[in-house]
């Protein structure tokens, strides 16, 4: 049996949102940061558990608290727990999300599975992240809305997949599409292939599968082999969305539908702006809770005009 351990600090909303942006804490192996709303609606009743693989450090203790200020008066210890106890609390902390005609769930909920509806397990200690749900099903709704309006989507792309969810549910509405999903992270791409052998999605460079690969954007031959998209979504935050407009544009076909989420509603109009100057206009707005989904479709008769991002040379921008 490994050693774990987990310390709860309290925290606020705004603390638990900017853990979204954390790249890297220094530490080896990292904690699993988990962030649960212990209040509904409250912005100020939140919680953070972070699991630790080995008894941590007073430097690894500091780190964590470091990133929560509202807790610094909390002289809460971390407590050694049991593999099950971990697995067990991060699937109760997590409940499904049912969106449409999608249901995402953990193994704990397998047997609440509703009929008729596209169900996809995607573990808890892998799924949301910080616990975005509304991105996730923002997403998911939108998706599900274009196909009943009879959108046509022969190849798509999910930049920043996570899980590859998005990019199953996309397959699933458009079975024939080729379809590509890809992230920054390796592990998410390998937690990916595994998710989608767990839920019987094909995966392969062929239509009906779903490519997977490395990518650091669109910087990628996987990604500009396989370009121009119909359809293209990106689930991240909104500063990266703001900084790669251009080249999330230009790996868009003309009239294509772009897919933006992962920025709250205060930044929606920053990131309309940067995409409207690449000839992209908001087609609809999705707000749930303090999240907003966008859906932007690109001008047909748009042309970029030099290399505006990264990437992409000129030659192989259209």
């Amino acid at each position: 049996m490994s050693d774990s351990w987990k310390l709860t600090l309290p925290c606020t909303r705004a603390e638990a949102e900017a853990l979204g942006a954390i790249d890297d804490l220094g530490l080896d192996p990292p904690p699993v940061l988990m962030t649960t709303e212990e209040v509904e609606d409250d912005a100020e009743r939140w919680r953070l558990d972070a699991y630790f693989e080995g008894k941590p450090s007073a430097a690894a203790l500091k780190a964590v608290r470091a990133l929560v200020p509202s807790a610094a008066a909390i002289t809460a210890k971390p407590e050694r727990i049991a593999d099950a106890d971990w697995v067990t609390m991060s699937q109760i902390s997590l409940p499904p999300v049912h969106a449409a005609r999608f249901f995402v769930h953990t193994a704990a909920f397998a047997d609440a599975v509703p009929a008729g509806v596209r169900a996809y397990r995607i573990e808890a200690s892998r799924a949301f992240g910080t616990g975005h749900h509304e991105t996730t099903t923002g997403c998911l709704m939108m998706l599900d809305a274009m196909a009943r309006r009879g959108t046509r989507v022969d190849s798509l792309i999910d930049l920043g997949t996570g899980t590859g969810l998005l990019a199953f549910a996309a397959l699933h509405l458009w079975p024939r599409a080729f379809a590509t999903a890809t992230d920054i992270d390796p592990v998410s791409i390998d937690v990916s292939a595994e998710n989608a052998a767990v839920n019987g999605v094909p995966t392969g460079l062929s239509r009906g599968r779903v490519a997977l690969g490395v990518a650091d954007g669109v910087a990628s031959p996987l990604v500009i082999e396989r370009a121009p998209y119909d359809l293209v979504i990106a689930n991240i935050l909104a500063a990266p969305l703001i900084e790669m407009a251009g080249d999330f544009a230009a790996i868009a076909a003309p009239g294509a539908q772009i897919v933006l989420a992962g920025l709250l509603t205060r930044q929606a109009e920053a990131v309309a702006t940067a995409y409207r100057r690449q000839g992209c206009r908001v087609a609809e707005r999705l707000v749930l809770g303090d999240w907003t989904i966008l859906r932007l479709r690109k001008r047909p008769d748009f042309r970029l005009r030099g290399a505006a991002g990264r990437g992409l040379s000129d030659a192989e921008r259209w």
